[in-house]
């Protein structure tokens, strides 16, 4: 199993492809195992992908304590000189996004050029949808809510016309196969709990790397206006918008390639 030790915590990654190198940060809950991952997708044939499950999460170390965005940042820097990177490409998805934005403003030398989707900056430019406040809503309770948040089309017209799309939908973003192993509760809880202090506006203008920030139409958990105020803040970026709400990197087929032609460019 490939784990590393890297700021002081063992964590779970792996690494595939061949080009140049790029570090994957994945969302809120993200664990490798779960598949299919962003492994099963089209980027790690145009890049040599790492990616990794963050603390209190996956098959990465769970200590008890308070995690803060800065920690996020810092285990990303440490993994990336443990493969032996001096700097990469960096795509943030979503939480992930929250991770990208610190990584650049705390460890600017290690980014190269930078993928926000679907995340938010926090404070006065705006927070992603509070997932703390929901914390107690699990399984299908908590599908049903999320699932018109995160395509603001599946409203619930569209869910009593697709009935069994719906269903779907439901037992899909209900399932939590490792809810059950140890600390993954606390790790989650965690996670949550360092999202909600996300804030990182007033030093977004601090961003000196080539950035592009991606996101969906009709996303409701990182709302479009807020990514509109994200790239009137960061110095040059290129905002673009596609087909889907919060998941638009599988809604859209457009969006990987249009995400590896910036990463890839001059």
């Amino acid at each position: 199993m490939p784990v590393t030790t890297a700021n002081a915590i063992r964590i779970y990654f792996e690494r595939a492809g061949n080009g140049p190198p790029l570090l994957f940060i994945s969302g809120t809950g993200g664990d490798l195992r779960v598949k299919p991952n962003v492994f099963d997708g089209p980027l790690s044939k145009s890049f040599d992908l790492l990616g990794y499950d963050q603390r209190g999460l996956g098959q990465t170390e769970k200590p008890d304590v308070a995690y803060e965005m800065a920690d996020y940042a810092d285990d990303a820097a440490a993994l990336m000189a443990d493969q032996g990177w001096d700097e990469a490409l960096v795509v943030g998805v979503s939480f992930g996004g929250m991770v990208a934005q610190e990584l650049a403003l705390r460890h600017p030398r290690r980014v190269t050029r930078l993928v926000l989707a679907c995340t938010s900056p926090g404070g006065a430019g705006g927070a992603s949808f509070p997932f703390h406040e929901i914390e107690h809503l699990k399984g299908e309770a908590r599908a049903k809510h999320m699932i018109p948040i995160s395509d603001t089309r599946r409203d619930d017209a569209w869910a009593a016309a697709h009935p069994d799309q719906y269903a779907m939908f439901v037992a899909m973003a209900a399932a939590d196969p490792y809810g059950d192993e140890p600390g993954h509760a606390m790790g989650a809880h965690r996670q949550l709990a360092a999202r909600a202090a996300h804030d990182t506006w007033e030093r977004l203008p601090q961003i000196a790397c080539p950035t592009m920030i991606a996101a969906g139409r009709y996303d409701g958990i990182a709302l479009p206006a807020t990514q509109e105020k994200m790239a009137g803040r960061i110095p040059g970026a290129v905002l673009r918008f596609f087909d889907g709400g919060h998941l638009f990197m599988i809604q859209d087929r457009t969006a990987i390639p249009a995400m590896t032609e910036f990463l890839t460019g001059p």
